[in-house]
């Protein structure tokens, strides 16, 4: 069975392109710049040369045929017809409460992510583009969504409330629902294969750490409680997101600068977190760059970062009531060998304990970074949230049969 994985955005739109039968990945790519004159579509057969195309891709539905055109394209395609595509995964950000697991598209599916347009304005519209477009282009094909809110759904109450008047809650549903959750869901249950333990017997932390970043407490399996919040905002500090603050700052910025809603709010996601700390970047590289030339405003911004994800770690040791795991994924959980040594380096009174020499080897498999003597295994998992989606896919298609 073939599946093409999709993740649509605004104007961008990632594929893979799998083969079930040994999960192999057959093709993957990025057209870029929808919407413009000047699209770009990268496209990367497995075994054959990267080809890059320049065109007109005004809207998905474009950019999802000539996705197609080229997985058949004699020189560089991958599939002898379109009807090899047995079934469409889409990834969705945001299924509120309506969605505790992945799903197969519906009208009503497809009704209930519109309705929850208003708690992911940035990402549910794009991800409802690509199901539209992926229709037009494959209307025989079985397509699901697969939900980066839905393995957090999982959290009880104390977990996922806010302290503010319920009815907040009971008429808009304000409360935590979580993200990355098909990342934390992968390399939670990776952790456990890869140590040869069962997954309801541990406590595990994972981190995963990029441009946007979240901790997430499992424990027998499944997640409790995780960092990010109603949106992913909350939180650890980020490249551009300012992650946790007191609610009070965004009447009084606003008050005292003269902001609009709209102003704050990409001012909180656009114009904080590292970037706004380092005065210069976003990206981690540049940040520890910059903390190795002996520059202040990197090196505060690196501090900053560590000391938040490591108070992170100890509130969900406390609140698992202990730890076995902690994972570290996602580009710099994965890349950032120093990241990670100095947030393990500063957790000692959990027993952990990480081999230096281990911590900086890079490998496309899981590792362990930790030393035998340390009370906690310490993982480095690198993420699959396509394959996630190419699996969850499977399963119900092949439920429908």
């Amino acid at each position: 069975m073939k599946v093409l994985v999709i993740n649509a955005g605004s104007s961008s739109l990632k594929y893979q392109l799998y083969d079930m039968t040994d999960e192999s990945v057959l093709a993957k790519g990025l057209v870029e710049r929808i919407g413009m004159d000047s699209s770009i579509l990268t496209h990367k057969p497995t075994g054959k040369e990267e080809v890059t195309e320049v065109s007109d891709i005004l809207e998905h539905t474009t950019a999802i045929r000539k996705v197609l055109e080229k997985l058949v394209d004699k020189e560089h395609g991958v599939l002898a017809s379109i009807e090899e595509i047995d079934a469409v995964g889409h990834r969705v950000v945001h299924g509120g409460e309506a969605f505790k697991g992945s799903a197969l598209i519906t009208g009503e599916a497809k009704s209930e992510i519109r309705r929850l347009f208003d708690l992911a304005p940035l990402h549910n519209p794009a991800c409802m583009m690509g199901i539209q477009a992926a229709e037009a282009n494959l209307p025989n094909v079985p397509q699901t969504v697969v939900f980066d809110t839905a393995f957090h759904q999982t959290m009880p109450e104390k977990a996922y409330l806010y302290a503010i008047p319920k009815v907040l809650y009971k008429k808009h549903k304000v409360r935590r629902y979580g993200f990355h959750g098909t990342s934390h869901e992968y390399v939670s249950k990776t952790a456990a294969e890869f140590l040869e333990r069962k997954i309801e017997d541990l406590k595990i932390i994972t981190c995963h750490i990029g441009n946007g970043a979240s901790l997430t407490a499992v424990m027998d399996g499944v997640s409790v409680d995780t960092s990010m919040g109603m949106t992913p905002l909350e939180g650890l500090i980020m490249g551009t997101r300012s992650g946790d603050l007191d609610p009070a700052i965004v009447p009084f910025v606003m008050n005292k600068e003269e902001l609009t809603i709209n102003e704050v709010n990409s001012m909180l996601n656009k114009h904080s977190g590292l970037l706004a700390i380092s005065g210069s970047s976003s990206d981690m590289r540049d940040i520890t760059d910059g903390m190795a030339e002996g520059e202040p405003n990197a090196t505060l911004a690196f501090e900053m970062y560590e000391y938040r994800l490591r108070k992170y770690i100890g509130s969900y040791a406390a609140a698992m009531n202990g730890v076995d795991v902690i994972v570290f994924t996602a580009g710099v959980g994965e890349n950032s060998a120093i990241v990670r040594e100095k947030v393990c380096e500063n957790l000692t009174y959990l027993g952990v304990e990480i081999d230096k020499e281990l911590n900086k080897i890079r490998s496309g498999d899981p590792r362990r970074i930790s030393t035998p003597n340390s009370k906690v295994e310490v993982l480095v998992v690198p993420t699959n949230e396509e394959l996630v989606i190419a699996r969850d896919t499977l399963r119900i298609v092949q439920e429908m049969k």
